[in-house]
């Protein structure tokens, strides 16, 4: 009798606590896709978000270079910051490149090389343009005024009332209240805002509709981007869970600092109600840090400088434990990814990150899945070592044939070579740690030109067969996108992928 009573207590033990293996036989490998361009904007894959914005082309991170119609010469920040502002470049490069912060539709700072701002002199009580300041303020504000025939012929007027003119190439001052636009006009400059790829993420999204518009225009976009019909149409596909990126404001809501907007959290709380309808999990995957951790748009950059590091960490950590709180007990959580695409922090300080961040997920669950993603600029096996002392730990790796010279040479085959060889030999060296291994975003997309459908559906294949060895699993990139071969329910609706 002794022996039922200690069989049916470590049973209930078991059911309650379940060892890993038991999670692994009941929910993984997964088979997932990211819900991108849902609660943190990427405006690449939607571009039509941001038509009503006035001024488009100048949102905040635009990088500009200006140059004086009289003079023939660019603009440039002495010494990259710090000193005066000077016209004498023949031609133009870091210093003479301006990164926008954007006020308003027609108000904006100029942030220099050395990150200091374009500003009047003596806080605003002199007329001549200086890179001093550190954190704009009214001296360091313009307005941009477009020339109606021709959008980049522009003069820009300071917070003095005054134009900004090029009085000889040592001296640019704010002193100038004419209103010609002839090319000999001292204040008049021609715009090249065609430097780099301009940043389109949630910063550039919500503070470019401004504080009147955003929250209408986000709203929409929440409640009509992804609904519960999409839920279904993955599950009965085959798809097993979702991972869906945040941004750390969420743990803000409903009253984010701007410019944020309130709302994806009660959009996430829809997210995990559908799941546990439609049979799936959810990865919540803090993909935008405060500071940014890597400077593209989707880390929900201003101006695409990184600037996350140890100040932040307390920061980043609160957000995490906001997110374990709310949703570590539920069932259908999948896993909580601690940051996306790390690149050019310091990898101790991302370790101590990581190591918080884990723990802050502890004191809410013991059994759920923490994720930590690979910095891009490291080695796939830079965490094997760091992450033995942890349990239920997940090392995410991104896998794209894209964004190097080396893919664009590659014909068909020679990329799906690639996936079954190298990859295969990459992936098998993270699955070799007590961490799961979890290829957290691939796609059908690559660098072939007129590639045919058959050839499309050999490299999926090819991935799939690869990606599905991942001891956690896989997530495509993503569930919708303009791009044909990055919208995974394209490929499944038009026959490029099967996963049923």
């Amino acid at each position: 009798m002794a022996y039922r009573y200690l069989f049916a207590f470590l049973l209930a033990l078991c059911l309650s606590h379940p060892p890993h293996s038991v999670l692994v036989a009941q929910n993984l490998p997964y088979k997932a896709v990211n819900l991108g361009n849902w609660l943190l904007a990427e405006g690449w894959m939607k571009p039509s978000l941001f038509d009503g914005i006035v001024n488009k082309d100048l949102l905040d991170g635009t990088q500009v270079q200006l140059m004086s119609t009289k003079f023939q010469k660019y603009l440039a920040a002495e010494n990259g910051g710090g000193a005066d502002l000077v016209a004498n470049r023949a031609s133009a490069s870091g210093w003479e490149t301006f990164k926008l912060w954007r006020v308003s539709d027609t108000s904006f700072n100029f942030r220099v090389f050395n990150k200091q701002f374009l500003g009047l002199e003596n806080q605003g009580s002199g007329n001549k343009i200086v890179a001093v300041s550190n954190s704009p303020s009214n001296p360091e504000t313009f307005q941009i005024v477009r020339n109606s025939n021709d959008p980049n012929k522009i003069r820009i007027k300071a917070s003095n009332g005054l134009f900004l003119q090029v009085q000889s190439e040592t001296s640019v001052t704010a002193d100038y209240a004419g209103t010609n636009w002839d090319e000999n006009d001292p204040s008049v400059f021609r715009l090249n805002d065609k430097v780099a790829n301009q940043l389109q993420g949630e910063y550039q999204l919500t503070n470019g509709y401004g504080p009147a518009r955003a929250p209408q225009v986000m709203h929409n976009h929440w409640d009509a981007y992804i609904t519960e019909d999409d839920f279904r149409f993955m599950s009965e596909n085959g798809l097993t869970a979702v991972r869906i990126p945040v941004g750390w404001w969420i743990a803000q809501d409903p009253n984010p600092p701007k410019p944020f907007v309130g709302g994806s959290l009660a959009a996430l709380d829809n997210a995990f109600t559908w799941a546990q309808k439609h049979g799936m999990k959810v990865i919540v995957d803090l993909h935008a840090v405060q500071g940014s951790q890597n400077g593209n748009d989707h880390s929900g950059a201003r101006d695409g400088y990184i600037e996350w590091g140890d100040s932040y960490i307390p920061n980043t950590v609160s957000v995490i434990d906001f997110l374990a709180r709310r949703y570590g007990g539920n069932p259908s959580l999948g896993g909580i990814e601690l940051m996306n695409e790390p690149s050019g922090v310091n990898l101790d300080s991302l370790k101590n990150y990581y190591k918080q961040a884990y723990d802050a997920v502890r004191r809410y669950s013991q059994s759920a899945y923490v994720i930590m993603s690979n910095p891009l600029d490291h080695d796939s096996k830079v965490l094997l070592s760091f992450v033995q002392g942890f349990n239920n730990v997940v090392i995410d790796v991104h896998y794209y044939n894209l964004y190097s010279d080396y893919f664009n040479s590659l014909n068909a085959q020679q990329n799906i070579d690639f996936i079954r060889n190298q990859r295969a030999s990459d992936l098998s060296g993270v699955s070799s740690t007590n961490a799961l291994s979890f290829v957290g975003e691939w796609t059908g997309a690559w660098s072939v030109q007129g590639a045919s459908k058959e050839d499309y559906q050999n490299y999926a294949k090819a991935q799939l067969d690869v990606y599905s060895r991942a001891t956690f699993g896989w997530a495509y990139w993503s569930y919708k996108c303009q791009y044909d071969q990055w919208s995974l329910k394209w490929m499944i609706e038009n026959g490029y992928i099967t996963l049923n």
